[in-house]
Parts: structure tokens; sequence; C-alpha cells
């Protein structure tokens, strides 16, 4: 039920939604929908969003085996190859007009991870070299101008020079490293060693694991810090639920797809305790609240947030056999259902509703609001309880 649920949802909603912002004049896909559901086709497209788009594509085609996904896909791909990639200076750029010209400039680790992730999928979607020559070019670009000795910088102008990380920091700090763009380079690596099975991408897995077991992970709380300097010296009391959750499964399958012993007897005790501790500190009225800065709880539910809680409660089942983990997973869809997934006409979710339940009037899509998250969700609970009973 639960399962085939969360399929309907995906080829009757999700889908067809990302399908109908596909811009056929200037490519790629519209960047901006607000909250009363007015598309602007002349906003601008970010980077982060495209790649999102063809890695939920590219996944949708791997899973439901439909030929028009593959070339919802392909458009994606020609989008990031002909316009998000910086063939001068390298890299992806932070986003670009509605037709295509660069608009920020700033070359993110978090982007070129991003990239590699989309990449990877869709080389893996379409057997396209081309596009897994584009996601070593950019593991090549991390790793030679996006690290120091201590892990993975952030922000840098279009020639690749450091620069203040305004945009993936938060919380009044301004962070040299941050425990997100360390998360989805792990990600984005996971998914270009599970493609190519290269050695040298395996020894930067356990590289970040490493550091997401010795430096990230603060034990003695049983959390992941957030903010850090440049050697790993957390900046603020922060506890990040949603970031907490989403690590544990995507750690575990970094772990599954490394399929190295050492890593995964240290790795596997931080992902099961983080999995309970989130259950135990975060889980409350059927939902999962945002985060908790210096003690104080934000009770906001946003919508990424609970895609991962269910993500990483079915995973967390599946690592124990706690069927707590399960049914908490089923409740958290069920307020989705009920709270989260927006009913009116041409729209998707909304972005977060507060605690009493009302939406916050955020927009539908822009930037950072994209199918990645509750599309995963979809591909994840589908592949994990539907294809494996």
């Amino acid at each position: 039920m639960f399962a085939a649920e969360i399929e309907k949802h995906l080829t009757k909603d999700l889908i067809p939604f990302w399908q109908n912002l596909k811009d056929e004049q200037y490519g790629g896909f519209y960047g901006y929908m607000d909250y009363d559901l007015q598309l602007d086709k002349k906003a601008v497209k970010g980077c982060i969003l495209n790649s999102r788009i063809l890695w939920f594509f590219s996944n949708a085609y791997m899973l439901l085996k439909d030929e028009r996904l593959l070339a919802d896909a392909g458009h994606a791909f020609l989008f990031l190859k002909e316009h998000c990639m910086d063939r001068e200076c390298g890299g992806v750029y932070w986003s670009l007009t509605y037709d295509g010209k660069p608009e920020d400039t700033t070359k993110h680790t978090y982007n070129q991870a991003f990239a590699i992730y989309a990449l990877s999928s869709y080389y893996d979607a379409s057997k396209d070299e081309e596009a897994l020559a584009m996601a070593k070019e950019l593991y090549q670009i991390i790793e030679t101008k996006c690290k120091d000795e201590y892990g993975y910088l952030e922000a840098f102008n279009r020639r690749f020079e450091p620069e203040e990380n305004d945009k993936l920091s938060e919380n009044g700090v301004i962070a040299e490293k941050t425990m997100n763009t360390l998360l989805h380079v792990f990600e984005a690596y996971t998914e270009l060693y599970r493609v190519t099975h290269e050695k040298c991408v395996a020894d930067q897995l356990r590289f970040m694991m490493d550091i997401i077991a010795d430096r990230v992970y603060n034990k003695e709380i049983g959390r992941q810090e957030v903010f850090f300097d440049r050697t790993w010296n957390t900046l603020i009391d922060l506890y990040s639920y949603g970031h907490d959750i989403e690590t544990a499964w995507l750690a575990d399958r970094g772990l599954e797809v490394l399929n190295d012993p050492f890593y995964t007897e240290k790795l596997s005790p931080i992902t099961k305790t983080i999995t309970k501790n989130i259950y135990d500190r975060a889980y409350m009225d059927h939902s999962l609240v945002n985060e908790a800065e210096n003690g104080i709880v934000d009770t906001t539910r946003v919508w990424w947030v609970q895609a991962e809680a269910v993500v990483g409660f079915v995973n967390g089942y599946q690592k124990s056999g706690q069927k707590e983990y399960l049914e908490a997973a089923e409740d958290i869809w069920n307020y989705i259902k009920t709270c989260l997934i927006d009913e009116r006409n041409g729209s998707e979710w909304f972005w977060a509703v507060d605690k009493d339940r009302k939406p916050l009037e955020k927009p539908i899509v822009e930037p950072w609001k994209c199918p990645y998250h509750n599309g995963r969700m979809c591909f994840e609970v589908i592949r994990r309880i539907k294809h494996a009973s």
C-alpha cells in the first residue's frame, strides 16, 4: 500500500509536473514558480536545479523504463553541456539567465558535485560516453581546485580563486567548510564509483568517510556538526535533523557501493546511532521538525526534510529490522499526503508548513526547490519495498 501510493504519486503527479516545466525555446527547465503558481519563464535558471532535474529523469527512466523519461533527461543533459558548463575556465556555473547565458559565475564545490551526480546517473541510463567524460572532468576539477589537505573547500570565483562561502552558510556564520557540501561530494562520488569502479574515486570516498566519522560526527552528542572552519572546528551549536537522517542512509549507500569491511565497521555504528537519535529527538506530530539552534527547536516542517526522513527510516528498518522505523516512514508519508502535497491543479509540494500545518507562502519552484528529495524518496521506497517484495 505504502509503496504503491508513492509510485502512483511519482507517475501521476511529480513526473508530469516537471515535464510541464520544460523550456522548449531556450533549453533546460523553467526556474521559478511562485506560491500562487505563476510561472516566470524569464527567471534565473539555477544550475543545481538543472542538475537535479537531469538526475531525476535519468533515475525515473531507469526505474520505469519509459523512453519519454530518457528524452526528458536528454533535454536536461543538453542544457547542462551547452550552457551550465564553463568551457573556458572549467566547471559548472552557479546560475544562468533564462536564455542560457552566465548569470552568476560563482564556482561552488556543491554545484560541481551535483553535476557529477547527475551525469553519472545519466550515463548509466543512456550509456552516453560524453556524459561520463564530463563527470570525470568535474571530478578532476574538484580534486585539483576545490580541496586542501583537510577536505573540500566551498566557494570560488569563475577562475577557481577562493571566495566567501555565503551561498552554503546560514545562521549568521560564514563557514569555510560545511557538512552539507561534504555530504553531497560523497553522494556524487558514490554514484561515480558505482558506474566506473575507479580506484581513485574509492580512495576519496574513504577519505570522506574518515572526515565524517572523525571530524563531523560528534560522538558525545550523537549528531553531526554543520558549519566549520578550515580544520573542521565547529562554529555553531546547530542540529540539522534533515541532514542527519539524509547522511545516515547516504553513508550506508556509500558503504554498500564501496564494499570495504573496514569502513563498514567504522561507519555503520554511526549511521545506526544517528537514525535512532533522529527518531527519538526530531520525530514528533507524525513528521520531522527542522533543526535546533542552541537547543531551540525550529518546528517548521520542510518538504525535503520529510522526504529524507521517509528514506532514512526505511533504511533504518532494513538495517535493524526495527518495525518502529518502518511505521515512522509510513506515518511521515501520510503527513506528506495530508499537509505537504499541494492539491491545487498545476502544483507539486509546498516548500514547508508551520507547526499548525499551514503552508508557508514560499515558491513551488526555485533554484533549490526541485524534484531531487521528493523524487528520490519515491525511487528509494519503490526500489526498497515494492521491488524487494
